[in-house]
């Protein structure tokens, strides 16, 4: 698992999932909320399995 994500998009996929996930407290109830699990383990591992597939990385080179 090598990281394939740019540290700014690591950072706005965390803000968004942690964005999902506080729909499980304000508005109606739902588990659409369980959506933001996603970005914040990509945002957090630095790893994104479709960009990995797809043969994508946003890293800056070497």
């Amino acid at each position: 698992m090598t990281k394939n994500i740019h540290p700014v998009e690591r950072v706005i996929r965390v803000i968004a999932g942690l964005t999902l996930c506080s729909m499980a407290f304000v508005g109606p109830a739902n588990p659409w909320f369980l959506l933001g699990i996603i970005p914040i383990f990509t945002g957090a591992t630095g790893w994104c399995p479709p960009y990995q597939l797809l043969g994508i990385s946003t890293c800056p080179r070497k």
